[in-house]
Order: C-alpha cells, then sequence, then structure tokens
C-alpha cells in the first residue's frame, strides 16, 4: 500500500512536469506564431527583440515590445473610429471629409529623408479609383488605386509620382513562402543584402492610416508600411503576392491588376537573407522602378 502511494505520487509529479511542459511549448508556439505575423512590414529600423526563441525584425515594425502592441493586437487597430482617436493624439490627423483635407506632418524618426517637399492637403475623393504604373527593368506593374476610401494615401503617392521620388529606386526588402511580399518605396536602399540602412529611407513626412476596417492582406493587395507608432505611414509600401495574415494596420491602398507574375518571378529567384533573420531580405532579382505615373484626373 505505501508503495503504491509512493508511485503514484511520482506518477502525478511526472504528469504535473509533463503537462507544464506541454503548456511552455504551446506558449512558446504562439509566441512564435505571433511573431511571424507581426514581424512582416515596416519603414524604419529600429531594435531587434528575441521572441520565442525567434529573431523578430521588429526593426521594421518599430522599437520594442510594448511598441509593437498596435500590429499584434487586431483590436489596436480595428475601426477607423479608434485610428482616428490614435492618430489625433500622436500624430498626423485623418482623412477630414466635412472639409476635404488631409493632415501631412513631419516625420521626427530621424530616418534618410529625400525631401520633395509636402503634398497638397486638399484632395477628392472622386475619381472612386486611379491607376498607378510602375516601369520596373523587369516590366509594368499596374495597381488600381483605391482614391474615394484612401484619399490622403493615394494623395501622397500622386505628389511622389509626379515628383519622379520613386524613381530609380529599387526594392529593398523580398519576403518568402511564409511572407509573400515585396516591399519598396525606400530611394535610398542599396538593396544589395548589405546595407544595413535599407528601409530607414522616407519623404520626410507622414500620414494616418487609412481603409483599415475589414483590411486584409491577399494576393494582389498594395498596402503601405509603417512604424509601430499610429500614424507613420509614409512613402514605402508592399505588394503582396500571397496571404499575409497581419492584422490591419497598414492601408490598403490599391489591388495589383498587372504585374503578379513579375512578383511571382522575383520570389521564385529568392532572397539574400537578412540579419534579420526572419526570412526576409533583398531580392535576388533587382526590381528597379524606372519611372512611375498615375491616371484619372480629379
Amino acid at each position: 500500500m505505501g508503495g503504491k502511494a509512493v508511485a503514484t505520487g511520482k506518477d502525478r509529479q511526472k504528469q504535473l512536469a509533463r503537462e507544464h511542459y506541454e503548456r511552455q511549448m504551446q506558449r512558446r508556439i504562439e509566441r512564435e506564431q505571433k511573431a511571424k505575423r507581426t514581424a512582416i512590414i515596416g519603414s524604419t529600423v529600429g531594435v531587434v527583440i528575441v521572441v520565442g526563441g525567434i529573431v523578430a525584425a521588429v526593426a521594421l515594425l518599430g522599437g520594442n515590445d510594448t511598441g509593437t502592441e498596435a500590429a499584434a493586437s487586431p483590436s489596436a487597430a480595428a475601426t477607423p473610429a479608434d485610428t482616428a482617436q490614435a492618430s489625433a493624439s500622436t500624430g498626423p490627423k485623418p482623412y477630414d471629409a466635412k472639409t476635404g483635407t488631409c493632415d501631412y506632418v513631419k516625420d521626427s524618426s530621424g530616418g534618410t529623408v529625400k525631401d520633395v517637399g509636402m503634398p497638397p492637403t486638399k484632395v477628392k475623393t472622386e475619381p472612386a479609383t486611379k491607376t498607378m504604373t510602375f516601369k520596373t527593368n523587369l516590366g509594368d506593374i499596374v495597381v488600381e488605386l483605391n482614391n474615394a476610401k484612401a484619399p490622403c494615401t493615394t494623395n501622397s503617392l500622386e505628389f511622389l509620382a509626379k515628383k519622379n521620388y520613386y524613381d530609380g529606386s529599387k526594392c529593398h526588402r523580398l519576403g518568402s513562402d511564409q511572407f509573400p511580399m515585396l516591399q519598396c518605396g525606400d530611394p535610398t536602399a542599396k538593396a544589395d543584402g548589405k546595407n544595413q540602412t535599407d528601409g530607414q529611407g522616407g519623404p520626410g513626412y507622414v500620414m494616418a492610416e487609412e481603409n483599415l476596417q475589414g483590411a486584409q492582406y491577399k494576393r494582389g493587395v498594395m498596402a503601405m508600411a509603417k512604424t509601430n507608432a499610429p500614424g507613420s505611414t509614409g512613402s514605402q509600401f508592399f505588394l503582396v503576392y500571397g496571404d499575409i495574415g497581419l492584422t490591419p494596420d497598414y492601408t490598403p491602398v490599391g489591388t495589383i491588376t498587372k504585374g503578379l507574375d513579375i512578383l511571382d518571378k522575383v520570389n521564385k529567384a529568392g532572397n539574400i537573407p537578412g540579419a534579420m533573420g526572419d526570412g526576409t531580405g533583398a531580392p535576388k532579382q533587382t526590381v528597379e522602378i524606372k519611372d512611375v505615373t498615375i491616371a484619372g484626373k480629379s
């Protein structure tokens, strides 16, 4: 009887230890999955954090674990009202439908600036769509911009295109089958896998995020990169050639109508793994933007 009681106690201890280990592993898996979801898109380099044994590219989302809350929590930017409230207190204000104006403010993040001035603040939501054409060394990539739902972002892109801001720039970051996107829009990026400052370049101004309600980042979406803070959208963007499980924090500005085959080709060529260790890096197949035009007069 006594020996059996001792054996049962040991068995119970083993069971508790096994359950504790399983809970630890489950939490680790959840952290790793969360890190993969949130370590995708951003526009400035900050601090690297190890999450669940994986080096998360928080550098491309913001500075620290607290700062990435907006990208990690689905409720952090789930509605335009939430976004408006956050932006109003921390940065640029969202589009004002009553006055038809946008708010562009100086970017104080300290990144490299290609200064071409500020976009006009008065905008129109008509026409509802505009056609953006990227002429690249691999062919044209055409995007139908959602001017009705993302007027400030569309206006900014149109302004930058007229200023030849993107001309000669190279797409600096390619994901993988897990992170199927190509990131572009840093005019200072070398995109050679060696330059540690790739992703830090911007136009010197930022704006509020738009069109976040129900935002999904599926194959064919063009969305804007940002840091971990609300109201930090600049000139960088990402083109999605698969499905990415991001939270709705990045402005979906348009839909790719031509050129997905180019993105597939670039993806197939692979990337030069970056120092972040998140599976992304400079694309082996160079993608250089030669010229950008936007058609559809307001």
